[in-house]
């Protein structure tokens, strides 16, 4: 079964963002897309969640994946949990019931008035037969009402939870100018149910977090006590290389509170969002002229979805050109999973480009593979800079290469924040791209979401655009919504109109040196495992853990989970080379938390060199232990060799400011075998 969770408390906004859902039996669990929540425990055998197997499918898989989902609408889920935890399965009910009965009193009126309701049984839409139904929307709008049309003759009206009495008498004026009707008086007569055969029996939400709290003061409270579990950007800053965590700034996120914004329904007339396709509009034009493409999509939700926009854009481009047998889709080894999955998706069919010694895209194998596929080949997908942060210098002469073998270049906008202001993929090469505006254009991660993905393209591909009401490609929607998630789209626009042509690219040479900064003072203490021949990164290095792995058995988990010790979310892990962390620090880091960080992992270093000497046992050593929880530091019992001190407060600055995990180490192979499909009982956590 699938759903969308916008009807639990979360706002329409033009279309998004919304967290959709997808349930199944148990045997299909293992070919589930996106990410699903694993129940393990940790050392002290403590009730703890991690992401499953399905987080890193795409990287493992790549084409062979089930989907190119690399994320969740996580910010979006829990905006919707919250709304069923305040208000438990008794509220829902309420909520429903309140739904169900203005939609019967509205069906009782519009009868009276002599009007054929089509769909007898109904909860809280009513479609009804009129005479013109252009007649009727022109009515309704004059009166502040949208409503659905279907045909010449048909029209439907819903309600929600918000509806009023003085809603439904407007309504029936709407359908009959002439009507006195009294919703007061109906309701007194209405004794409408809901039919027994429909209604639920079963129990649901049981748990007792579902059935706690119901005063906003204790709602406020339970919100604040999961939020101090969470690592965050409010405490610390996260490196996460080929993710972008800069500043999400509160002047960019107002305007998503107005309801000018986030009250607006996605299929409303154009007449009334002429201010809404202004900021669109002026958005686009703005990434355009970032970017150097002549038109940009705003419909994908995510940088998957861009990416499979634009491929299908690729694949439409070649049909019109009577060149349909085009499906070879070249991606270097290097590249996001999420590359080889959207192409698999989008019907091609992927071939591997080898990567060169010094991490570029090795020209020799890409002119071969030119060579052998120059019938069939499509495109290119690659990443620039590189997914190994280096800006390569044969990036054009790569492009060249690709076109004259009559394929298109899809440049893979992940790592855009090192180039705005700088250069543009338009300009370099690039037939299509897409950008994450969760990522450079400063719209909140949310855990994984909500995001935008759009794509840019050149002047031949504008015509193989995904569809909206004002541009009719003939290509079709990749998104339920024309421009994907409108309501967030305000915060990119307020980000780029603020900081300016001189703003932005401040902020890209930042994120660059910020980067380098990190890069230089840790080349003394790990190896860099990708520079430039100047020595230099783009805006985010590589530091390669497998050399102390195979010398001391420190693995890069050990490293990741100590540095959770010292108050930082590790940087990314494994990817795209096993056994290393990339970092991407930028533009929005002050220097004192760039030393931070570094001191963080030069410390590191240094209690890898006392395991090393042999002060600290391979076996008990605070890496291999970490993190180290307040339960565990306060504990009357102590067996690890090492001091307190040392597992806590490694450097003088933890004692002014310290973050506790909420768990020690979790059991990563647990997590895999035990899948969730219900929460616990509260006793487990305790």
């Amino acid at each position: 079964m699938i759903g969308n969770t916008q009807r639990f408390g979360v706002p329409i906004g033009y279309g998004g963002p919304h967290a959709a859902y997808m349930s199944i039996k148990e045997k299909h669990k293992r070919s589930m897309p996106g990410r699903i929540i694993g129940a393990t425990v940790d050392t002290k055998g403590r009730l703890a969640y991690r992401l499953a197997l399905q987080t890193r499918e795409q990287h493992i898989r790549r084409e062979k994946a089930t989907s190119n989902i690399c994320t969740a609408q996580a910010l979006l889920a829990v905006m919707a949990s919250m709304y069923a935890v305040y208000h438990g399965p008794e509220g829902l009910k309420k909520v429903a019931e309140r739904i169900f009965r203005y939609a019967a009193v509205f069906a009782d009126g519009i009868s009276e008035m002599g009007f054929r309701i089509v769909n007898e049984t109904f909860f809280d839409t009513l479609t009804i037969e009129v005479k013109n139904s252009d007649a009727v929307v022109m009515q309704a709008e004059k009166n502040g009402y949208n409503i659905n049309v279907f045909s010449k003759t048909l029209v439907s009206v819903s309600f929600d939870e918000l509806s009023t009495p003085e809603d439904i008498e407007y309504l029936w004026k709407i359908f009959n100018t002439e009507s006195k009707l009294s919703a007061q008086l109906l309701f007194e007569k209405n004794k409408s149910q809901i039919s027994k055969n429909l209604k639920r029996s079963s129990e649901f939400m049981t748990h007792d977090v579902f059935n706690t709290y119901r005063s906003e003061t204790n709602m406020m409270r339970y919100i604040r006590y999961l939020g101090d579990k969470d690592l965050a950007l409010d405490r610390a800053m996260i490196p996460l290389g080929s993710c972008t965590m800069k500043l999400n700034a509160a002047a960019e996120l107002i305007p998503v509170t107005w309801p000018e914004f986030s009250q607006i329904h996605p299929a409303v007339p154009m007449n009334q969002v002429i201010g809404y396709q202004q900021m669109i509009s002026e958005l686009e034009e703005m990434l355009c002229e970032a970017t150097g493409y002549s038109a940009i999509s705003l419909q994908p939700n995510s940088g998957a979805q861009g990416e499979y926009a634009g491929l299908i854009a690729i694949r439409a481009f070649h049909r019109s050109n009577g060149e349909e047998n085009r499906n070879i889709c070249l991606i270097p080894a290097s590249a996001h999973g999420t590359n080889p999955a959207s192409a698999q998706m989008a019907g091609m069919k992927v071939v591997v480009v080898k990567t060169a010694d010094n991490g570029y895209i090795d020209m020799s194998d890409l002119k071969s593979k030119c060579k052998e596929n120059a019938d069939n080949l499509a495109a290119i997908m690659i990443t620039y800079p590189s997914t190994h942060g280096v800006f390569e210098k044969d990036v054009k002469e790569v492009c060249k290469v690709v076109h004259k073998a009559g394929g298109q270049v899809y440049i893979d906008g992940a790592n855009m924040n090192a180039m705005v202001g700088i250069s543009a993929p338009g300009e370099f090469g690039g037939d299509v791209s897409h950008l994450n505006l969760h990522k450079t254009f400063a719209i909140p991660h949310g855990g994984g979401g909500p995001g935008v993905g759009p794509i840019g393209v050149k002047e031949h591909l504008v015509d193989f655009l995904p569809t909206t009401p004002l541009n009719n490609t003939g290509v079709g929607s990749i998104a339920g919504a024309p421009w994907g998630s409108g309501s967030i789209l305000p915060i990119s626009w307020m980000y780029i109109t603020m900081l300016g042509k001189n703003g932005l690219y401040e902020a890209t040479t930042n994120a660059i040196l910020n980067a380098n900064y990190i890069a230089t003072r840790l080349s003394k203490h790990y190896p860099i495992l990708y520079s430039d021949e100047n020595g230099r990164v783009a805006h985010e290095c590589i530091v390669d853990l497998r050399p102390i792995k195979e010398k001391f058995d420190i693995s890069v988990d050990d490293v990741a989970k100590r540095l959770i010790d010292y108050g930082f979310h590790a940087p990314t892990m494994s990817f795209p080379v096993a056994g290393t962390l990339m970092i991407e620090p930028t533009e929005s880091e002050s220097l004192d938390e760039l030393d931070r960080f570094c001191d963080a992992m030069i410390q590191i270093r240094k209690e890898i060199r006392k395991v090393e000497s042999g002060e600290y046992s391979v076996k008990d050593n605070p890496l291999i232990n970490s993190p180290h929880t307040l339960e565990m530091v306060s504990s009357s019992t102590w067996n690890f060799s090492y001091s307190r001190e040392d597992a806590a407060y490694p450097v003088e600055t933890l004692k002014k400011v310290k973050y506790w995990s909420p768990v020690s180490r979790v059991d990563n192979v647990y997590g895999d075998k035990n899948l969730i499909c219900s929460c616990p009982s509260i006793e487990n956590y305790e």
